[in-house]
């Protein structure tokens, strides 16, 4: 039932000239910076719009197994067309971490400032502040997967800087600027951010 719905809906919308798709999350921060970045003939819709209310386990051992996870959970479960997203941060000076636990990094509370200061003092008396931010995108779209990858380097500052954004972006410094992702507007973060990147490759590949 779910599936036949989900096709009549999304062809209905490409008649209206817009296209429809699922983005497996409710994370109204990341559903913004991925609208803001989609033209208006692409409407993103989240998991409460299609009445998925549920968790969807995060259990593969990499970015993009978690990506891949949540965009076939949706599409097995309620026969849709969509795409769902990971992201980790990297930091060189530990080995990759947090990596796929950055969300989770201090604890299942998958509180942010935790997860920040667990970080932080990890790296207490390290020069090498290197890391990168990496989000993959994994896009299921008339039974076929697509996965796209988008890398921004940067560094780890010593303490946390600004107020907009969400996760480890008070700590981040992308490279090439001299204020944290949190210290930049949505628009201007959307616009050079990894999951702008990834997004960016998305819509290039749907405008063919």
């Amino acid at each position: 039932m779910f599936y036949r719905f989900s096709i009549y809906y999304i062809c209905e919308s490409k008649f209206n000239g817009i296209m429809q798709l699922v983005f497996a999350s409710n994370n109204a921060n990341k559903i913004k910076e991925i609208q803001i970045l989609l033209p208006n003939t692409i409407q993103v819709i989240s998991l409460s719009d299609i009445g998925c209310y549920e968790e969807i386990p995060e259990t593969a051992a990499t970015i993009e197994g978690n990506a891949i996870l949540k965009a076939n959970y949706v599409t097995q479960k309620y026969g849709y067309n969509c795409f769902a997203d990971d992201t980790g941060l990297e930091v060189e000076a530990l080995n990759g971490e947090p990596g796929v636990y950055s969300a989770r990094y201090a604890g299942e509370q998958k509180n942010p400032d935790d997860n920040m200061d667990k970080l932080l003092g990890n790296l207490e008396g390290k020069s090498n502040r290197n890391a990168q931010f990496k989000t993959v995108i994994a896009l299921n779209l008339n039974g076929k997967q697509h996965l796209f990858t988008g890398i921004i380097k940067g560094t780890i500052i010593n303490d946390k800087l600004g107020n907009q954004g969400f996760g480890y972006d008070p700590i981040f410094q992308p490279e090439g600027y001299q204020h944290t992702f949190a210290q930049l507007s949505l628009q201007e973060k959307a616009t050079i951010s990894h999951r702008g990147l990834a997004t960016k490759q998305l819509l290039d590949f749907l405008k063919k």
